[in-house]
């Protein structure tokens, strides 16, 4: 059963690891070449040569100018896709040609459509400027997963595992012993779940980078849209410290945590982090401590999500979890990569928490 949504757009690259150099990554189950042309512009299109399928990411094929020559039999493609030439003869097959993808670059990333490419409207990319914007600094990264992308998206909208899964980096008890919201927003396709700890233990992925000690305001507002976006909106401040009622904020520090969640494959998925504060712009200190730390943090959740996806392949039919409220979240956003994948109707019975 396929349970990756089509006709959606997926992250498939940050902007800064496609240049003028061939390069390749499966997205949805399908290998897609990427490159610059001269122009800058980045271009889309299957991984595979017309002729005999041989990947045209593999070495000895090359870039001439804007177009790749196979490595393998030697047919040329421009950026559009289209052979423009072929060995031994004048005439171009008509049906020479690659497979075009629609692709955007926006807020640093490398967005790729998948499916109907007359469905592709870059309106509905979703945004996070953040990544991309002189008032934030960002570091960044990416791990492989070796499980469905569905379980990545449970981790990440319940963040109490982090009380326990990342305790002396970003878990503290407050985190699991504080209730949430639950907010679902179906017209826009967007998940909302919020957890406003008001006094709470300073976990030292916090503490060595803003400088704040002992008890903390800290707010978790995450929004999800479905099925490749994640955003965590975190604040973090002096106990007793709000925001002003025009909207700033000036005695708190945010960080904004983004994940991409791209599916490799059925069973494997591109897990794209970055982490943006608005603090510290310019200290590289700060950038290598929570660069390397939140590396530590997404590869606890990987070694983690390996062993789930092990016991999800294995597991006896009709298997039943056990939902509880701090799940809300999560389900909802089941119901709607369900209904993107085509496996349930728009109007299905919730599942509900117990």
């Amino acid at each position: 059963m396929n349970t990756i949504p089509r006709n959606q757009w997926y992250v498939a690259a940050y902007s800064t690891e496609i240049g003028r150099d061939l390069f390749s990554r499966t997205i949805c189950g399908e290998p897609i070449l990427f490159w610059r042309t001269e122009s800058g512009a980045v271009t889309a299109n299957s991984d595979r040569c017309v002729h005999r399928r041989f990947p045209l990411s593999q070495a000895p094929s090359r870039l001439v100018g804007d177009q790749v020559v196979c490595g393998y039999h030697g047919f040329t493609y421009g950026p559009d896709g289209k052979c423009v030439a072929v060995p031994g003869q004048n005439r171009v097959p008509r049906t020479a040609r690659l497979t075009p993808y629609p692709v955007v670059e926006q807020d640093s990333f490398v967005w790729v459509w998948i499916g109907d490419p007359a469905q592709a409207d870059p309106a509905r990319i979703p945004r996070a400027p953040y990544l991309d914007s002189a008032g934030y600094t960002t570091v960044c990264g990416l791990e492989p997963l070796r499980a469905r992308f569905s379980l990545l998206v449970d981790n990440l909208l319940d963040l109490s595992h982090e009380t326990y899964l990342h305790g002396g980096y970003i878990g503290t008890p407050e985190v699991a012993d504080t209730p949430i919201s639950t907010e679902v927003d179906d017209d826009a396709g967007i998940v909302y779940v919020s957890r406003h700890m008001d006094d709470a233990e300073c976990p030292p992925f916090y503490a060595k980078s803003t400088g704040l000690s002992g008890r903390i305001s800290r707010w978790q507002d995450i929004e999800y849209t479905p099925p490749c976006l994640y955003k965590l909106h975190s604040r973090i401040a002096p106990v007793g410290s709000v925001p002003n009622p025009d909207g700033t904020d000036p005695d708190a520090f945010h960080v904004e945590v983004v994940y991409a969640i791209t599916p490799e494959t059925e069973h494997s998925t591109h897990d794209f982090w970055a982490v943006a504060r608005d603090f510290a712009l310019d200290d590289r200190e700060v950038s290598e401590f929570l660069a390397e730390n939140n590396r530590t943090v997404v590869l606890q959740d990987v070694e983690a999500l390996d062993v789930l996806e092990q016991v999800v392949q294995t597991e006896p039919a009709g298997y039943q979890e056990l939902s509880i409220n701090i799940d809300t979240g999560g389900l909802a956003a089941r119901r709607m990569l369900a209904r993107m994948a085509g496996q349930a109707p728009r109007n299905a019975p919730a599942e509900r928490a117990r």
